[in-house]
């Protein structure tokens, strides 16, 4: 095997694992995405007829039929149907036929068929990078410094105190992104989660960003916890999911997430780690965003009666 087809297979390998990671998180927008960039690259792969690949031609049209299969799990996400055509168990089989295909020489488990690569519409941009490294990726050179207005977000306001009990106002300060000009319609999601990734609190969204400048994002908005901190169970934490909006795909993705557990909360700012997505609720399995020192700046405001 050549070390082309070796890498080829180790990124559409990891492109299969992060969309059904998506898949089995809920975070069925990602998955899909991720999804129908796998299978147009592996569309492509399958009707490719130069001579330098690797690929007989029973492999490609295994390889076809595996694209298929995941814009059938794409097309089953995207249903409104209670029940599902194509279920992510069924997709999961097909992971060790990908991985294996140059020696793969059964019979394809489903009954499917390759289908033709789609013509892109002229004008229309094709975008199919997988998503590897969201750091990875230059600075938005020449990109508006404020955002065009957007719906404000779903934030609730205080609670009413309660003799002996403390509230928690978390102001948003600003973010640290090395792409933060390349983002559009910025905003963060906040909830609080107990170890199993269950929410404690209704969920907010920030309004849309107020600036961005150099490698920030800033937000200056408040956070009413809507829980007296006496009453957060043993091991929750409060997270932050930035998000943003992505015109080639037309829909909001998570970029990066950060959290901040209950010995964290004092008054007064303080800087937290930011997280490679998909988020991960129950903390098990954390990867850092970047080796940068960027983070996310937060200020903790205690209120007790």
């Amino acid at each position: 095997m050549s070390e082309v087809t070796r890498s080829l297979l180790q990124r559409w390998g990891a492109s299969f694992r992060r969309g059904a990671d998506f898949d089995s998180w809920g975070q069925l927008v990602e998955a899909i995405d991720e999804y129908q960039i796998l299978a147009r690259h592996l569309q492509k792969e399958a009707q490719a007829q130069h001579n330098n690949s690797e690929f007989t031609e029973e492999q490609k049209k295994t390889i076809g039929k595996i694209a298929t299969c995941l814009e059938l799990r794409s097309a089953a996400l995207q249903s409104t149907q209670s029940q599902e055509e194509f279920k992510l168990e069924d997709l999961k089989k097909l992971e060790p036929i990908l991985k294996n295909i140059l020696t793969y020489n059964k019979e394809f488990p489903f009954d499917v068929q390759p289908v033709p690569l789609r013509i892109l519409a002229p004008g229309e941009e094709e975008n199919l990078e997988f998503e590897e490294d969201e750091e990875e990726g230059g600075a938005g050179a020449g990109s508006p410094d404020s955002f065009p207005a957007r719906v404000p977000g779903t934030l609730l306001p205080r609670l009413p105190s309660e003799p002996g009990m403390t509230l928690l106002t978390i102001r948003i300060e600003k973010i640290g992104l090395k792409d933060a000009g390349q983002c559009i319609d910025p905003y963060i999601t906040v909830s609080v989660k107990d170890l199993n990734g269950i929410d404690l609190t209704p969920v907010q969204d920030t309004p849309v960003a107020s600036r961005k400048e150099d490698t920030y994002v800033h937000f200056n908005v408040d956070i009413e916890l809507q829980k007296h901190v006496e009453k957060l169970t043993k091991g929750a934490a409060i997270f932050f999911e930035f998000k943003h909006y992505k015109p080639k795909k037309r829909f909001t993705s998570t970029k990066c997430f950060a959290f901040m557990e209950m010995d964290e909360i004092k008054p007064g700012p303080i800087v937290i780690e930011l997280y490679k997505k998909p988020t991960d609720f129950k903390r098990k399995k954390l990867q850092l965003l970047t080796k940068k020192p960027l983070y996310l700046h937060l200020h903790q405001t205690l209120h007790k009666e």
